[in-house]
């Protein structure tokens, strides 16, 4: 749900509870790496390995470009942690967040709760430091088999799983049971190493 305009009297349409795309843009390179809108690349849209890679391209360092299988098993640079992060350490960091939000969303939430949740998922596309990012899953939650699930906690858990799988998918990474959402993000694992 969006804020109400001032000047328009008229009833939000259903149109303005969609996510609407990111505020900011970029361009994406041929070789894939992000750009940010002053045409410079991205810190928060690609890998601190990209970046690292990249520069050694522009620099000449290391004879040309590794191959792709060389940059893609080679450790990522070691950044002191106190520097801004990379697309990797952004993500991570939020998906931490967002399943931390629903496993303490309300079991049965109010129509209020429910607004709020959709009005921040909406926000959350439009300000994501990513804005490529940003837009794939804006965009993913613009199709109506997609629309976040709000009606209970356990819908939302299961959501949340959803869309966090359908990100490992397209970055080839291995998909999470979200039989076990409550375990990993709420109750702990049944073996008792989160007690």
């Amino acid at each position: 749900m969006t804020a109400a305009d001032p000047d328009n009297d008229q009833p939000p349409s259903e149109s303005s509870h969609l996510p609407q795309a990111p505020a900011h843009k970029g361009s994406v390179t041929k070789s894939g790496i992000v750009l940010g809108p002053d045409g410079k690349p991205c810190r928060t849209c690609n890998s601190a390995r990209d970046m690292t890679n990249l520069s050694r391209m522009l620099t000449g360092g290391g004879k040309g470009k590794p191959s792709a299988l060389a940059a893609a098993i080679a450790p990522p640079p070691a950044y002191p942690s106190d520097c801004p992060p990379d697309v990797e350490q952004l993500g991570r960091s939020t998906w931490t967040l967002l399943h931390s939000i629903t496993a303490t969303y309300p079991e049965t939430p109010t129509q209020s709760q429910k607004s709020d949740m959709q009005q921040f998922l909406s926000i959350l596309g439009r300000v994501y430091p990513c804005w490529f990012c940003a837009g794939d899953f804006t965009t993913w939650m613009k199709q109506p088999e997609n629309s976040p699930k709000l009606d209970t906690q356990e819908d939302f858990g299961r959501w949340m799983c959803k869309a966090h799988n359908e990100v490992n998918r397209k970055l080839g990474k291995q998909e999470f049971d979200c039989n076990l959402w409550r375990e990993r993000w709420k109750d702990g694992w049944k073996d008792g190493r989160c007690d």
